[in-house]
């Protein structure tokens, strides 16, 4: 089963034209084209990632499938849900993870954030204190959860990010760049988390934007690459890597359709999940 199918998706904007380009050709629209032809199916429970340089249309392709933006032509459906005529269900039944800082209030608390955006899923009263108490728990932030959100490092406005995406409890799970700006430590920190509970453990499907060859390599199933608004191809890593032939390593596959280069990552050995070691196992409610 699908959790997520893309059909010829293509989304177009349209340029600022001043008032004298408008006089002199009022019929001509002037576009950029940042989606081109998108097709792809995301299989229940897997982790799928899509691979490509800054500008590449990652976060645009997200953004419609979360309902956030509309495609110019073509279809999409995520849970089942038409993401156009069913946007309302597609929203109930997933999650959306961001590094945008601005999407938090940060004069107030981790907690208070989680409580206010635990409301906007139909969390109240004492059933949204719960909810955001475990979930902090979950992620490691109860002793500074009541400090204010603007004091929190990198990793730890991450991790409440993580948070917020898990609150309605989401069937699918999209990540957009989710190591974006931390340091090395802190972004191995952040997959092994990804791995290791929400793959692991919660079995969720997720759709992961990233540049990071590394990242790419070690969360997802499978990866599209995505390069200027086309996916120039698609595989498990092993598939692609074998493509090229032996030796050949994920950055040799991207520069080979793309004609482009991405710096690769060396992990550093991670603390933060031996800290943790998920004294909550199951403590979501999602758990078997």
């Amino acid at each position: 089963m699908h959790s997520i199918e893309v059909h010829n998706l293509t989304k177009k904007f349209s340029l600022h034209r001043g008032l004298f380009d408008f006089v002199a050709d009022p019929l001509n629209k002037d576009e950029i084209t940042s989606l081109e032809m998108i097709n792809l199916q995301v299989r229940e429970g897997e982790v799928f990632g899509l691979l490509g340089p800054n500008g590449a249309g990652k976060t645009t392709l997200i953004k419609i499938l979360c309902t956030l933006s509309f495609p110019s032509t073509g279809a999409a459906m995520v849970n089942g849900y038409d993401v156009l005529k069913e946007s309302r269900r597609v929203r109930e039944s997933i999650g959306y993870v961001t590094t945008d800082e601005r999407s938090f209030y940060w004069r107030l608390t981790g907690r208070q954030n989680l409580e206010f955006f635990a409301n906007l899923h139909n969390y109240y009263s004492k059933k949204a204190q719960n909810r955001v108490s475990e979930l902090l728990s979950i992620v490691n932030l109860e002793k500074r959860a009541d400090d204010p959100f603007l004091s929190y490092s990198a990793g730890m406005k991450q991790r409440l990010a993580i948070a917020r995406g898990l609150i309605n409890d989401p069937k699918v799970l999209f990540m957009d760049e989710p190591t974006r700006s931390l340091d090395p430590r802190a972004a191995q920190d952040a997959r092994d988390f990804i791995h290791d509970y929400i793959v692991s453990e919660q079995e969720k499907t997720i759709f992961l934007s990233t540049h990071n060859l590394n990242e790419a390599e070690q969360l997802c199933n499978r990866i599209a690459i995505l390069d200027e608004g086309k996916i120039k191809v698609s595989g498990t890593p092993q598939e692609l890597k074998s493509s090229l032939g032996d030796n050949s390593t994920l950055g040799d596959v991207f520069a080979f359709y793309s004609g482009k280069k991405l710096e690769e990552e060396r992990p550093p050995k991670s603390s933060f999940m031996k800290e943790m070691r998920f004294r909550h196992r199951g403590g979501m409610g999602m758990g078997r």
